[in-house]
């Protein structure tokens, strides 16, 4: 069916309107698996008081009969000294035991189906105009999107970030609906400027980067959060146990950023050797390279006020608050609304 579908040209190259609206399907179709993950993992911590007391018990239970046993071993052997170590040993082997999670694997198993449909909408929007999917908002937010859940989906094999399945599908669920229905833009080829092999250098990376920024805001919030919950001995949210403290997120945050930043900061560069390429100056205080400065500013002054001035908790999420209102900023204001050099938003 696909190959009768007909095609536009632009400026000599055709783009397949066929490819293009299979990958809005599969953008469609990733949207609505991430919903379904999104509700597991909602679910997995609505039932986390409940599994807690179930395993508090399960610990009470097996203590009391390791105790008898140790009792009685005691008593046969005339010594009091082995009972306790078969306790100890018995105790330490109950708490052991690994916690059951139905609804957070099928929330992670879903995220894995939402990343292979989006994947594939990325892929048949860059077959469909025969270039990186990398031209104007639409595509940057696909990809980010894309990028996002590759970050959280590799961390989840080497860590159990189960908890934090939903503050991560959440933004990234949006970010689909936003291309779709606000940001979507028919595939065509690029304009002029941007045909340079600069621009998958440069947009990559500054995609890269915004997604390492985007779970360091999740985090951020889940650290006021816990914050708060901690300050007032908070009994109510007990399903917020789930996620781990503030200490861990505060820490959490400090450690994407520190990656993000290298990567932020060859963007900038790299804009700027491109600019030079493509208009023959490499600065020309456009609004996307003087935001593009602000953030670098913002998250350097975070990591400089962590590594010197040893400021950490509330002082420095402040910052990287801050710093992630600047990209969304030059996200969706300077694309859309300030008129500029780096004009091509699609919109």
């Amino acid at each position: 069916m696909i190959s009768f579908t007909p095609s536009i040209s632009f400026g000599g190259h055709a783009t397949d309107v066929g490819l293009s609206d299979l990958s809005n399907n599969f953008l469609y179709a990733s949207g609505v698996v991430l919903v379904l993950a999104m509700m597991a993992f909602v679910l997995d911590l609505a039932g986390h008081p409940g599994r807690m007391a179930r395993a508090e018990q399960a610990r009470e239970a097996a203590a009391e009969q390791s105790a008898e046993r140790a009792d009685k071993a005691s008593a046969a052997a005339g010594s009091s000294k082995g009972g306790t170590a078969v306790l100890e040993r018995t105790t330490e082997a109950a708490g052991a035991i690994p916690e059951k999670r139905q609804y957070a694997g099928i929330g992670i198993s879903l995220s894995w189906l939402g990343w292979l449909l989006l994947g594939a909408c990325v892929a048949l929007r860059s077959a469909s105009v025969g270039r990186p999917p990398l031209g104007n908002m639409y595509e940057f937010a696909i990809v980010g999107a894309f990028f996002v859940m590759t970050l959280f989906l590799g961390w989840s094999l080497k860590r159990d970030i189960r908890s934090l399945g939903v503050f991560v599908v959440g933004p990234t669920l949006l970010t689909e609906m936003l291309a779709a229905l606000v940001f979507y833009t028919d595939a065509s080829q690029l304009m002029p400027s941007l045909k340079n092999y600069w621009l998958t250098i440069h947009v990559t990376i500054a995609i890269l980067s915004v997604a390492f920024f985007t779970i360091a805001f999740s985090t951020t919030i889940l650290y006021f959060v816990q914050k708060w919950r901690e300050d007032i001995h908070d009994t109510k949210y007990k399903f917020m146990d789930a996620v781990p403290g503030s200490a861990v997120m505060d820490r959490t945050t400090y450690g994407l950023l520190i990656i993000a930043f290298p990567l932020w900061t060859f963007t900038v560069i790299a804009g700027a050797i491109w600019a030079q390429k493509a208009w023959g100056n490499y600065w020309g205080w456009d609004p996307k390279e003087v935001w593009s400065l602000v953030i670098w500013v913002v998250y350097a002054a975070y990591l400089h006020a962590r590594a010197t001035a040893g400021w950490a908790g509330k002082k420095s999420a402040y910052i990287a608050l801050a710093g992630f209102g600047c990209v969304l900023f030059n996200f969706c204001v300077v694309n859309v609304f300030i008129v500029g050099m780096h004009s091509y938003s699609g919109m």
